[in-house]
C-alpha cells in the first residue's frame, strides 16, 4: 500500500499527488511511468511520473479526471491510501545535448513534459518550453517550467492568457523566425501530438512524443498498448512511451483508444449517479 503525502487541485479536475514510494523515486528517470490501481477491484491506469524526492521518498504524479478511474482517484485526499503503485515502468527519455530542444506540453500532457525538460536541461540544451491549455484556468505548472526555460511561452486556445492561439502557431512562429531547433518533444492530446509531428517534419527537426494507448499490464504480456511505428506494431510500455513523432500511425492510435469508449461512459455514468446517491444520503444524515 502506498500512502499519499500531498493532494491538491493544480486546475479544475487536475490534480497533485506526492506519493510515498522510496524505491521508485530512487530508480525512477524522466519519460518513466507508474501502473496505479486505487483498490482491489480498480482497474490499472498508467500514469507519468512528472516528479520525484529521493530523500523523501516521495513521487509526484499529476492525474486529469476525464474517466470513471481518475475521478475516483482524485477524490483521494492527503492521508488515503493507493493500493497499487507499479513502477518504474517504459523506456527512459533519450537525453543528450541536442542543442535547442523544445518541450511542448498540451494541457496535462505538460506534467509529462516536465520532467523531460528538466533533463534536457541539465544536459547542457537551450530549453525553449511551450506550455498549452484551453483557457488560463487549465494552465499547470508555469512556474515550474518557467524555471527550467531558457525561453518559456504559454499558449491558450481563448486567448484568455498568453500567446492567443494552439502550441503548434506559436513553434511555427518560432521557426518562421529563423529559430534553430534541433530537437523537439510534444505531450498533449493525439491531434496536438500529430500537428506538432506536421509542423516540424518538413524541416527535418528530430521530434519525439510520448503516446498514451489503452494499458493493462505494463510489461508487454498483454499486448494492448499496441501502436504502429513505420508500419510496425511495438509496444508502448516497453518499447516506448516516447516514439519519433513521424513514424506514428496517429490514426491507428486514435482508433485503438476509442475502442472501449462504450464502456468508459458506462461506467463513469454509473460512479457519477453512486457519488451523488453517497452526497445525498450523508446529507440527510447530518440533517437528521
Amino acid at each position: 500500500m502506498f500512502k499519499i503525502i500531498e493532494a491538491r487541485f493544480l486546475a479544475e479536475n487536475i490534480k497533485l499527488f506526492e506519493i510515498e514510494a522510496p524505491r521508485i523515486a530512487k530508480k525512477r528517470k524522466a519519460g518513466q511511468f507508474v501502473i496505479v490501481r486505487i483498490h482491489e477491484h480498480g482497474e490499472r491506469i498508467p500514469l507519468t511520473i512528472a516528479d520525484s524526492d529521493v530523500e523523501k521518498g516521495t513521487i509526484t504524479i499529476i492525474v486529469q479526471g476525464v474517466g470513471k478511474t481518475t475521478r475516483e482517484l482524485n477524490l483521494k485526499k492527503k492521508g488515503d491510501i493507493i493500493l497499487d503503485v507499479v513502477g518504474p515502468l517504459g523506456q527512459p527519455s533519450h537525453i543528450e545535448n541536442f542543442g535547442t530542444a523544445v518541450s511542448i506540453g498540451g494541457g496535462v500532457g505538460t506534467a509529462i513534459a516536465y520532467p523531460t525538460a528538466v533533463a534536457l536541461k541539465q544536459a547542457g540544451n537551450y530549453v525553449i518550453t511551450i506550455n498549452g491549455a484551453r483557457n488560463k484556468d487549465l494552465v499547470i505548472l508555469e512556474e515550474e517550467m518557467k524555471a527550467v526555460s531558457d525561453e518559456a511561452y504559454i499558449t491558450t486556445d481563448d486567448g484568455s492568457y498568453g500567446y492567443h492561439g494552439f502550441v503548434t502557431d506559436k513553434l511555427q512562429e518560432l521557426i518562421d523566425q529563423g529559430k534553430k531547433i534541433d530537437f523537439v518533444l510534444a505531450i498533449g492530446p493525439i491531434p496536438m501530438m500529430k500537428a506538432v509531428a506536421d509542423v516540424t517534419r518538413p524541416y527535418g527537426i528530430k521530434t519525439v512524443v510520448s503516446l498514451n494507448p489503452i494499458m493493462v499490464d505494463g510489461t508487454g504480456m498483454c499486448g494492448g498498448c499496441r501502436v504502429l511505428i513505420d508500419g510496425k506494431a511495438q509496444f508502448a510500455c516497453v518499447d516506448g512511451p516516447e516514439f519519433d513523432a513521424h513514424k506514428v500511425d496517429f490514426k491507428n492510435l486514435a482508433d485503438r483508444n476509442k475502442m472501449y469508449h462504450k464502456y468508459e461512459q458506462e461506467a463513469l455514468k454509473h460512479f457519477e449517479e453512486k457519488c451523488k446517491l453517497t452526497e445525498k444520503i450523508n446529507t440527510l444524515e447530518q440533517a437528521e
